[in-house]
């Protein structure tokens, strides 16, 4: 899978950038990997699609694709394939990013990530970030 496609957010909130386009390819596989490790994991899907919205300031949609695409891609200061501290850099980027622009995050991001989460914990129906079933 190297994009998800039908965002909760609607296709309105595509948008033809790369950076984008990275974080929407690896943000599902990334965070499935680091879930145990993410004790915010609804503020950091919220973020996802806080940036993805195009109703979001150009601003904080660069802060925060900026910390999703450190996430995503690989290459960081910490190799997250080491056990217990690789994400803790990702995760340092991740909190001060949301801290920053947390209010722009509306209710509909954080009911979307709620949503997401569910699915991929297995709680509802599709793979996360979709609207419906596979």
């Amino acid at each position: 899978m190297s994009t998800i496609e039908g965002e909760i957010l609607g296709p309105e909130a595509r948008v033809d950038d790369a950076q984008e386009q990275k974080v929407r390819a690896g943000f599902w596989r990334t965070l499935t990997r680091a879930a145990s490790q993410i004790q915010f994991a609804e503020d950091v899907v919220a973020g996802y699609y806080c940036a993805l919205d195009p109703k979001t300031p150009a601003r904080a949609r660069a802060i925060l694709f900026g910390a999703l695409a450190y996430f995503v891609l690989p290459a960081d200061a910490v190799p997250d394939f080491l056990a217990f501290i690789g994400f803790s850099d990702d995760l340092a980027v991740l909190t001060m990013a949301i801290a920053t622009v947390r209010g722009h995050m509306t209710e509909a991001h954080k009911a979307a990530a709620r949503k997401a989460l569910a699915q991929m914990r297995g709680e509802g129906t599709g793979r996360p970030g979709t609207s419906g079933p596979d």
